[in-house]
């Protein structure tokens, strides 16, 4: 055991009082308290004068620390553009009596299969309330389809994709995708959430419809008539009972459904995933009919509506040079001709990768692009969310395939479930910044921000 160094101490405490005693006949010079004792104690150099009876000089007053605004990296809202979303999001997170906020994400093949969408989904219902699922297709146009929550299975159906454009004229419904049929189809839907409470099918009136008929569990919901005197875009609500479980839709006759909606009666988020296998903002731009899909967003009535495309233009250089900023323009007006009180956002593409001689490069042109939406976005009064950038940048695809687990597939292209949620996860944080800044200038100026409500 360490002798104790009763001659250190006995140095200390005649030091201390001689200070003592020095404080009462030296001005300037203070009795020493506990904090300068334990300095000499512990002698650290940054801490005790070398002097003792020269106090440290007084640091010089610091400068006032100034409120500023940081502008986000990754999500470019700064005009505003973002504000009647946020109004929205902001009665929903006060729990406002069925202050219900809708999202309607169209995207290409990530959010196809409900990736990106479905964790956005699943965070923001989490943190703001379960408004229900949304919008679902009744059928899988693709096996890879899929809307979380929600099991599919059909027969009898004629799928047009308006990525193919088979439609010559265009009545893809919202989800752009047509169900057809004139002989008799059947879709089953099985919720794995047995608390939606609202049922809404998408269809298409027109003369000689036939009739969609719709059940659970073998008991009647309802039957709907599509028969009218020219083609329009038809909405049948159902309230359905507790515990409904499994839905099944029946059509006979000439039928063309687009999907439907499923949605809970209380206050929450609703996240309408839009993907479609090899879409371009093209289709939204030229091949949907655009007072039909007028029809369609107006009923739906989001309060943001995410364009997410770009991956599938990468591929051609030509058209990104010629074509490619006038149709994106031309998505944009369309959206804001249908919606002009809704937010639009632009959400770019992931990174995408291609092989040169063994290594794993990020395409050229995904850069390009990036930066047209962004200029696009911001001179159009949208918001901007950076995907690329959150993933990385440059070289992302070769880092994400290169690491445990692997973030991205062998295409170089399309995340796996863990990149997917990297992004989400990203992006919704973005979003409730976005929405922390909006009630900081509500706080400071609520008359300006009390105009978008």
């Amino acid at each position: 055991m360490r002798a104790f160094p009763i001659r250190t101490a006995l140095t200390i405490v005649t030091f201390a009082l001689l200070l003592a005693g020095a404080s009462r006949v030296v001005r300037g010079v203070s009795t020493p308290n506990l904090e300068t004792v334990a300095a000499i104690v512990e002698f650290t150099p940054d801490l005790t004068p070398i002097w003792p009876l020269q106090p440290h000089a007084v640091p010089e007053a610091a400068a006032p620390v100034r409120a500023r605004v940081v502008v986000p990296r990754y999500l470019l809202d700064g005009d505003g553009s973002l504000d009647r979303f946020y109004a929205a999001l902001w009665r929903t997170e006060r729990g406002e009596p069925m202050a219900i906020t809708r999202i309607l994400h169209y995207g290409d093949s990530p959010t196809t299969a409900d990736l990106i969408t479905g964790d956005t989904r699943q965070l923001l219902q989490k943190r703001f309330g379960d408004a229900g699922h949304g919008f679902t297709l009744i059928g899988k146009p693709w096996a890879w389809y899929e809307h979380r929550g929600i099991d599919l299975s059909s027969r009898g159906w004629q799928m047009d994709p308006g990525t193919r454009w088979d439609l010559r004229n265009g009545l893809f419904g919202l989800g752009g995708v047509a169900f057809s049929t004139s002989t008799g189809a059947y879709s089953r839907v099985t919720l794995r959430d047995p608390t939606q409470t609202r049922l809404e099918v998408w269809f298409l009136r027109q003369p000689d419809g036939g009739d969609i008929t719709v059940s659970s569990a073998g008991q009647p919901v309802g039957t709907i008539a599509t028969d009218a005197p020219s083609r329009a875009a038809g909405f049948a609500r159902f309230d359905l009972p507790p515990g409904t479980g499994t839905l099944e839709f029946s059509a006979e006759g000439l039928v063309r459904m687009f999907g439907i909606t499923l949605e809970k009666r209380k206050t929450g988020v609703v996240y309408d995933s839009a993907g479609m296998n090899g879409a371009s903002v093209s289709m939204l731009a030229l091949i949907f009919n655009e007072n039909h899909w007028a029809e369609e967003l107006r009923h739906r009535n989001p309060d943001l509506v995410v364009l997410n495309y770009g991956t599938n233009e990468s591929g051609f250089a030509a058209f990104l040079t010629h074509e490619y900023e006038k149709q994106l323009r031309e998505a944009i007006r369309r959206v804001r001709a249908a919606l002009p009180d809704t937010s639009i956002l632009v959400m770019s593409p992931m990174d995408r990768g291609e092989k040169n001689g063994g290594e794993i490069e990020t395409l050229p042109t995904i850069p390009r692009i990036v930066e047209i939406q962004r200029r696009v976005a911001g001179e159009l009064h949208c918001g901007f969310f950076n995907t690329y950038e959150v993933m990385g940048g440059e070289g992302t695809m070769a880092r994400w395939y290169d690491s445990q687990p692997r973030l991205v597939s062998a295409d170089f292209i399309h995340p796996t479930p863990a990149g997917a949620r990297i992004v989400a996860v990203a992006f919704v944080k973005e979003l409730v910044a976005g929405l922390n800044r909006y009630k900081s200038r509500q706080v400071l100026h609520p008359q300006a921000v009390a105009e978008v409500r």
